[in-house]
Order: structure tokens, then C-alpha cells, then sequence
């Protein structure tokens, strides 16, 4: 048995003794190591984060929920015995895996690089994803978290790597995320719970700060749309990166909330043979709510798009 299928079969079974202890039962709701489904960002769902969505996601053809642990330092219900309850007890009456517990928009605000409390929301969303038997946390690094420099007048400071783009690191605010992680992964490895870092760096760049990490329980949260918009070379980074270093990957366009469209600029095709060529075996999650007022029926059309075009388990 290799070290990261550990990882996984032990916070796979971690959550279970959870789930157990929590509903007085055992359950079938934690997917198997190396279980694929298509699931959606619960910020796209609603107002969020709110257990009573998942019968909205069942209704959408979804099969999982990204999970939010709170969005400010008084709204963290996911801190809270009977808010997870609620969640392990709909998930399974309508058939959802919670496959990944998002720290997300109050990292974007109160950043890990600068604010010290920032580290305790961290934990919280490993302690959560333990319970609802998520495989991974997604850290933030968007807003005020960015990690990328800037000049005096507050630009971007842009490299160019042959035909895409790069862009400068503000390294003082790396390596301080650096530190921070470090103190956290024997956490995260405790609890079998991968670390995801989703930002606007290069798949290079991210590796680089892995590395100075220095656990494979830090890992890329992929967002395709991210990427292409950031001026990334999105195939090739999938594959630089390889299946054990993504966690899971966010679908999403820009110019369109229907993915596939021909407005769109990211070519999903050229993503899914990437994924496909490295064996890409876990969570594909849609990060779009539809056109408004048209949710469950683009909703529906995304999720048999992503089943038509990508290789599923």
C-alpha cells in the first residue's frame, strides 16, 4: 500500500468513526479511495454554507458538495455538533459526498500570509472534512491573500515564459504561508485530510512552495478557468503537475456559465485529455451557478457535459 492511498483509506476511515459517533450509525456516504463524481462549489449553490442546499444539488444531477467552513469569524457553522449532523444526515437521504471542506472567501479577506487568526480557519476546515469525510481542504489564496507582487502603483508584475505568462511573487508573503503550513500538515496528516492550495500562481510556482513545505499532504487545488485566464498553459501544467499532486479541480469558464459553449475561452476538451493522460482519478467540481434564473437546467447540462467529456471512474 503506497503512502498517499494510506493517507486517503485512513481519513476515509477517520470520518466514518465520526459519522458513527455522530448519528449512532454506520455509513455508506464516504465514497471509496479513488471514488470520481461530479460536485459543485457550495457557493454556487445558494446562500452558503447551508445543509438545507443539498436536496438543491441532488435535483441538479450533482453527486457531491465543496462544503464552506464559514465565510467570516461569525459564521463558522461548521464548528457546530448539530450543523454537521444535519449535513452526514442529508447527505445520505439524498445521495451527496461531501468531497472537500473549502476555506475560501474568509482566507480572500483575512489571509493566511498576514493575519495570524486566519491559521485557526484552517483547522477548523481539517477538523470539519474529518467529519463529513472529505478528502481535502481547499486553502484560498485570491483578494487580499493573493500572493502575487506588485508594483508602487498596485499592478501585477508580469513575466512572460515563452508564449504564457508569469507573473512575480511577493515572497515575503510565501514564505510566511510556507511556515504556516508547515505547523499545520501534522494536523492535516493526523486527520488523513490533503491540503489543497487553489490561487493564481503558476503550476510551477505552487510546486516550488510544496516543496519548501515539505509534505505531500500539501497539494495544487486545480481551477481550469483560473488558469487559462491567468494566460497559463493549462494542459501542459496538468501534466507538469501529475494525479499526485492535484487534489481535485475546479470547471469553470469565463465568457460562459455553460460549459462547452462557444463563447467559451477554455478549451475543456484539451483540460480533459490532460487530466485523462495522467490518470486523473478524483473530484471534477463545477464552479458556475448557471444563467440566471436557469440553474438546475444548466446546472444538469454542465454535469452530463463534464460526463460526456471527461474520463469517469
Amino acid at each position: 500500500m503506497n503512502r498517499r492511498y494510506f493517507l486517503g483509506a485512513a481519513g476515509a476511515g477517520l470520518a466514518a468513526l465520526h459519522i458513527q459517533a455522530l448519528t449512532g450509525c454506520s455509513t455508506s456516504a464516504v465514497p471509496a479511495v479513488g471514488a470520481t463524481g461530479v460536485g459543485m462549489c457550495d457557493w454556487n449553490l445558494g446562500e452558503y454554507p447551508n445543509p438545507d442546499l443539498i436536496s438543491l444539488a441532488q435535483e441538479a444531477h450533482l453527486e457531491g458538495i465543496q462544503v464552506s467552513i464559514g465565510t467570516r469569524p461569525d459564521n463558522i457553522p461548521l464548528r457546530e455538533r448539530e450543523v454537521r449532523r444535519k449535513y452526514l444526515e442529508l447527505g445520505r437521504k439524498h445521495g451527496i459526498t461531501f468531497h472537500s471542506v473549502a476555506a475560501g472567501s474568509i482566507l480572500n479577506s483575512i489571509p493566511l500570509a498576514t493575519e495570524p487568526q486566519s491559521a485557526v480557519y484552517v483547522i477548523d476546515a481539517i477538523e470539519a472534512a474529518a467529519v463529513l469525510g472529505a478528502g481535502n481542504i481547499l486553502l484560498a489564496f485570491f483578494g487580499r491573500g493573493d500572493l502575487r507582487k506588485r508594483d508602487e502603483e498596485g499592478n501585477l508584475i508580469e513575466r512572460q515564459e515563452g508564449e504564457f505568462k508569469s507573473y512575480a511573487l511577493n515572497d515575503e508573503n510565501v514564505t510566511r504561508v510556507v511556515e504556516a503550513l508547515r505547523q499545520i500538515v501534522p494536523r492535516a496528516k493526523d486527520a488523513g485530510v490533503i491540503i489543497g492550495i487553489e490561487n493564481t500562481l503558476t503550476a510551477k510556482q505552487n510546486l516550488q512552495i510544496i516543496d519548501r513545505i515539505g509534505s505531500d499532504i500539501a497539494q495544487v487545488y486545480y481551477d481550469v478557468g483560473n488558469s487559462w485566464g491567468s494566460g497559463y498553459d493549462v494542459p501542459g501544467e496538468i501534466r507538469m503537475l501529475g494525479n499526485d499532486m492535484i487534489c481535485e479541480v475546479h470547471l469553470k469558464d469565463w465568457n460562459t456559465s455553460v460549459l462547452g459553449s462557444d463563447e467559451g475561452m477554455v478549451d475543456m476538451a484539451a483540460c480533459a485529455r490532460a487530466l485523462d493522460d495522467i490518470g486523473y482519478n478524483k473530484w471534477l467540481v463545477l464552479e458556475t451557478s448557471g444563467r440566471r434564473d436557469r440553474f438546475l437546467e444548466d446546472t444538469r447540462a454542465n454535469v452530463a457535459f463534464v460526463k460526456e467529456t471527461f474520463v469517469m471512474a
